[in-house]
């Protein structure tokens, strides 16, 4: 164990399975004691096992009454992760007012709620928050991402805005932006097709290296922005995409 984030405590949204738990594993690893969140609390049960130093939480990320209550319970944080979220399928012509505002609430707002709620405590000893946000937003645009695409948008519109209110006060806010990375979320949309083979050679099509990201990959590159390795590193987009995007 190499301790990068040894002495740490971090909070994670979006642990119950994809990047955010494998954030939570490797945040374990690196040293660190972790409380995880999850809408889905049974996702999480086998946490504790692998990595005694993971604590699961219920906690669903948009209602606001619940984020505070479970963030001031959490106790001091060093370090802030958010990665719940929601992909809507579809263009902005299928696309609802309810998809829209669902997209905003679980991929912006949600982190609005826990940052608002981890700042204070947070201002006393310094800290790292990363946001998990993804190359479908102000980074380039994607087919069929319109509603998620603007959700993850605001949220490295957050994180800039973040990182520059609190510069001078210790804290540093960082987004992660994954490319296409197999999860048990794209697996599910790739067996909800009509033909789950196309639909996997169209992900895999978009992506230079020929491959998917993984978890795991993601999981590492949210390592780093936690760590003092990158304490010069605030309101910046670390972008993990095997090539999406150039």
């Amino acid at each position: 164990m190499t301790a990068r984030l040894g002495g740490k405590r971090a909070f994670i949204t979006g642990a119950g399975q994809g990047i955010g738990r494998a954030i939570a594993l490797a945040f374990a690893r690196e040293g660190a004691r972790v409380i995880a969140s999850s809408r889905t609390a049974a996702k999480m049960h086998d946490l504790p096992a692998i990595a005694p130093a993971i604590k699961p939480v219920a906690l669903d990320a948009t209602d606001g009454r619940a984020v505070v209550k479970v963030i001031a319970e959490a106790g001091p944080l060093d370090i802030l992760v958010n990665c719940a979220g929601w992909v809507h399928t579809g263009c902005i012509l299928a696309c609802s007012d309810e998809d829209w505002a669902r997209s905003l609430d679980q991929n912006a707002t949600s982190a609005f709620r826990t940052i608002r709620a981890a700042l204070p405590q947070m201002l006393d000893r310094g800290g790292a928050i990363v946001n998990v946000a993804s190359v479908a937003s102000s980074v380039t645009g994607v087919p069929g991402r319109a509603a998620y695409g603007a959700g993850k948008a605001a949220m490295i519109g957050l994180t800039k805005a973040v990182a520059r209110d609190f510069i001078d006060r210790g804290i540093r806010c960082n987004a992660l932006a994954p490319g296409t990375t197999h999860s048990p979320s794209l697996e599910g949309r790739i067996q909800a097709a009509d033909n789950p083979e196309a639909m996997r050679k169209t992900f895999l099509s978009r992506q230079p290296m020929g491959r998917l990201g993984t978890v795991g990959e993601m999981a590492a590159a949210a390592v780093y922005l936690a760590s003092d390795e990158s304490a010069f590193m605030t309101g910046q987009v670390l972008i993990v995409d095997g090539g999406q995007t150039l």
